[in-house]
Formats: structure tokens, sequence, C-alpha cells
């Protein structure tokens, strides 16, 4: 595609993300246009298309991924409808931008891959982790450099109370028909991890519902929590790293996400809620802040790096199918784990059943 093209956008799934970040991100780039939506009611998409000055409106998604106008779709619905919108939008020769997490399961993560593969002259991506982006090319270095020497642990925490309160009503993430294995922060969290490890290739895990049941806002009614509130993890990397995995939404007083990263030479730690970063050589008996340097800073440009993808500029590297289909085999691997109380060793042989 010449740079010179105006590249066609089409939204399914216009939620509070897609409202106020990526449309405004795609409509501040030159040569872009958002040109359709498609939300979950008509209503909400006839009032969006409105806001944004977009001009047509889909009564199904089918429909947008079938019209000629679009180049790019843009995913912004719950999981359970990647799979399907996208593999469709590939068919019909279009550009795919996912929201996170990438599917429902690693089955339906697979087949996104291959079908990408078989389509090699569409851009494919999945909207990264926000987690670490600012450090992320400085703790890279870091790492590279030897600060950490040889790797011994890896501890994520990743806490929030948003799910402390029983009355709090059931929301989609929590209903598995709609998430999939898809836990807490678990997949966004492994992603930002996944930057600066090695692979993991072993999870044993145990996950809990401490609040079992919650009022489902669909039916009005008392129904079954599908996905843990409380997820513990140990892990196995490649080259012989152990680590651990603790999240819980239940938790009133302790709330943030870290990663802490201990090595042979040394040790760093990253609070990614404030995009700190400490850090001490064997010889220092305390972590000390370190400064991530103003010419490493990243930032949040996922839209403007699929744009530049399509236009073949620069290639995808946050967030590509193929690291999408990683994260996705930790979470199933994780949940594997819990529900038969047995270690699983990654990457997955088998992923044919979705319901374990």
């Amino acid at each position: 595609m010449a740079k010179s093209d105006v590249i066609r956008i089409g939204i399914v799934g216009a939620g509070q993300f897609a409202r106020t970040r990526q449309i405004p991100a795609f409509r501040a780039l030159p040569g872009v246009r958002v040109v359709g939506v498609c939300n979950q009611r008509r209503e909400s998409s006839s009032r969006i298309s409105r806001e944004f000055d977009i001009p047509k409106v889909f009564g199904n998604w089918e429909d947008l991924i079938e019209d000629d106008s679009i180049d790019a779709v843009v995913i912004g619905t719950w999981p359970y409808l990647h799979c399907p919108i996208t593999l469709a939008a590939l068919d019909a020769g279009k550009h795919v931008l996912t929201q996170s997490r990438m599917a429902m399961n690693t089955r339906e993560a697979q087949r996104m891959v291959d079908r990408s593969r078989e389509c090699p002259q569409l851009t494919t991506m999945v909207v990264p982790s926000p987690y670490g982006l600012l450090g992320d090319a400085f703790v890279r270095n870091l790492v590279a450099d030897g600060y950490l020497g040889l790797l011994h642990e890896v501890h994520v925490t990743g806490f929030s109370s948003d799910l402390a309160d029983p009355s709090t009503p059931l929301g989609w993430r929590q209903m598995t028909k709609y998430s999939g294995f898809n836990m807490l922060q678990l997949g966004i969290l492994h992603e930002s991890v996944m930057r600066w490890t090695p692979p993991v290739r072993r999870v044993i895990a145990s996950v809990s519902k401490m609040i079992p049941t919650r009022a489902d806002p669909e039916t009005g009614r008392s129904a079954k929590v599908g996905t843990a509130d409380s997820v513990q993890v140990l892990t196995g990397y490649q080259g012989g790293a152990r680590g651990t995995y603790r999240l819980s939404g239940v938790v009133r007083h302790s709330h943030g996400s870290s990663v802490a990263l201990f090595g042979s030479e040394g040790t760093l730690v990253y609070d990614l809620k404030r995009d700190q970063l400490r850090g001490a050589s064997r010889q220092e008996t305390d972590l000390k802040p370190i400064p991530i340097p103003e010419a490493l800073r990243g930032d949040w440009q996922a839209e403007a790096d699929f744009i530049a993808a399509i236009r073949g500029e620069r290639p995808v590297t946050r967030t590509t199918f193929a690291d999408g289909l990683n994260y996705m085999q930790f979470t199933e691997a994780v949940a594997r784990s819990s529900r038969h109380q047995t270690p699983v060793d990654l990457p997955l042989v088998e992923f044919s059943n979705p319901s374990l």
C-alpha cells in the first residue's frame, strides 16, 4: 500500500477503550479515516457515529467486514468474538487489530495465527499490554548487558479490590462464555513479563473463587462466578529460573502490580502501576531508584504502529499474533493446572478441547 493511500478503518465493538483512545488516535493520524462502526446495539452505534463523525453504521459485524470501503477492522468486542471476526476479516482481505485478550482459548488463538500466516500481505496485531511500556527498552538493555546475570527468580504480583465487595455485579470478565480461560490480569501481566524473561516451560497453579456467586446483570438473579478472583501460579522458565504469580481482585488494602527479577548479579523491581524501576547489584545492600533515561522511554503507540505496519514502514512488534498465542497458552496452562491439580508443560501440544 502506498504511503499516500487513505486507510479506512471499521470499528467492531466501540466500548470505552475504543471511544477514549483508539478512535481519537486513528483520527489524529494523517491518511487514516474511521469510516464504519458496529456496536452491540444499533442505537449506541448511531450515537458513536454522530460523536465521531463516522459515516457508516452497521447493524451487524458481518456487514461491516464485507463492505468494500473498509480496509482494516479494529475489534473491540469481548474475547468470545475475537476469533470469528478475525477469521472473517482476513477472509475478506482486511487487516486486523484485535483487542486483548487475544481469544477465548489456545485453540482459537492458534486458528488466528494459522490464518494470518496464510495472508502474509495483511497486517495482524493484538492491542499490547500497556504495563511496562515506559521502561521496556531500558529493562531490555539492562538484562542484555548482564545487570541481572543468571536469572534465578521472577515474582509477579497483581492486586486490586475491584471484586472485594460481594454486591459488585458479575462482569463479563468473570463470565467464561465471554472471556474464556482469561483470569483477572493474568494474560496482560504475563505479556509484559514475556518481554524480559525466557519462556515459561512449566506451571503449577491454584485458583479460587472467594466470592462464588454474584448478581447477574443480564438476568437480575444470583449466578455462579465463572472465573477465579484469586490466582497463584508457580512457574519454571527455560534455563532453570523459577517464579511466582500472585493475583487477586479481592484484597482491600494492597493495590498495584509489579515484576521482580532476581539474578546472580543483581535485582530489578518494576512497579507497573507507577512506572518506577528500582534495582541493586549484588554488592549493594538496598534497592535504589533507577531513572529511566529519556531517550529510552517508551509510550503507547498501538494505533500508529498498526497503520505503519499496513503501510510497510515497520513490522509489528507489540503485539504479534504469535506473542498473543504464547500468552494464551500460558493462561490455558494455568487453567488446566488448577483444574486438574497437576503441573502442565509448555508449549501445549494438545488444545483441541476448550472445556479442558
